[in-house]
């Protein structure tokens, strides 16, 4: 029921709202905009970030105001299975105490192996990395299709990652992991594929990772592409250089945001500029543009 305000409450009101308004470059439309606003822009550790340790990592995103990021595996942050629980705990008390948030693992566990024992290799491998995950204060593993292998019809490859997907999906879910299958792999990376493979993963904590390839451009475009899988997307998506000329960024900002997106932009950029931080504070420009 509407509750009418008093003289006092108006009159405070309208302070409130008068101030705010007086705040160059701030109005209150602005802020409610702000607010809604629930994408954020990350870091994935693949160039930008592969020679840092994680005190250098969280120092360079704090200052370039990025304040999330995927660990890629074997990278000079050093977060890898081998960890001691001692290890593990500091990384995590580290991003605890920072206004960087750890998302969890990249790892390049792959579902498509022909061979049964490296099958079953790589999902306990990505179990692995889930515990990892999760001791480190992450919250999910991105694995990936990597390839259709000759002499395997395609549709039993479909349906093996599907299921493989399956198990670490309900296994990472004990431990608040999700599950993030990165849009990856000759041919498998056409989205029609991806969504075949979620179809059989049919998992609630099996998840999309979009990877801004060039073949989500494939007939009949992009937005048709984008709708296979807007509706399994996870808590993290990957982009390149946004500002690059060879895919239509603002395009895709807009699909994400006409689809409610609120997980993690994360930026997996491919240049190497002299001063990284430099030029994430430029993405990060980039990106504010592409929101307003």
């Amino acid at each position: 029921m509407y509750k009418k305000l008093s003289r006092k409450e108006f009159i405070k009101l309208l302070t409130i709202s008068a101030g705010a308004l007086s705040i160059p470059g701030c109005n209150l439309f602005s802020a409610n905009k702000a607010q809604s606003q629930k994408m954020k822009l990350g870091l994935v550790t693949y160039l930008w970030g592969k020679d840092w340790d994680i005190p250098t990592l969280i120092t360079n995103c704090t200052k370039a105001e990025i304040f999330g990021v995927e660990l890629r595996i074997e990278h000079a942050h050093g977060v890898n299975l081998d960890m001691s629980k001692l290890q593990r705990d500091n990384v995590k008390n580290q991003f605890q105490n920072s206004d960087v948030k750890i998302l969890g693992m990249g790892t390049n566990q792959q579902f498509d192996y022909p061979d049964p024992a490296e099958l079953k290799n790589s999902i306990e491998v990505a179990k692995e990395y889930i515990k990892l995950s999760y001791d480190i204060g992450g919250s999910g593993v991105k694995v990936k299709p990597n390839r259709f292998h000759e002499n395997v019809p395609k549709e039993n490859t479909i349906e093996q990652i599907g299921k493989s997907l399956n198990e670490i999906g309900k296994f990472g879910a004990d431990y608040n992991q999700q599950i993030r299958l990165e849009v990856h792999g000759r041919e498998t990376q056409e989205l029609p594929n991806i969504k075949k493979i979620m179809d059989v993963a049919d998992h609630p904590n099996v998840t999309v990772c979009w990877n801004s390839n060039p073949e989500d451009l494939l007939a009949p475009g992009l937005e048709h592409n984008f709708n296979l899988v807007k509706n399994r997307l996870g808590d993290t998506v990957h982009v390149r250089e946004l500002n690059s000329e060879e895919y239509p960024y603002q395009e895709l900002i807009n699909l994400f945001k006409k689809n409610n997106y609120n997980g993690w932009i994360l930026l997996e950029c491919r240049t190497d500029p002299e001063d990284k931080v430099k030029a994430l504070i430029e993405q990060r420009n980039i990106w504010e543009k592409m929101l307003s």
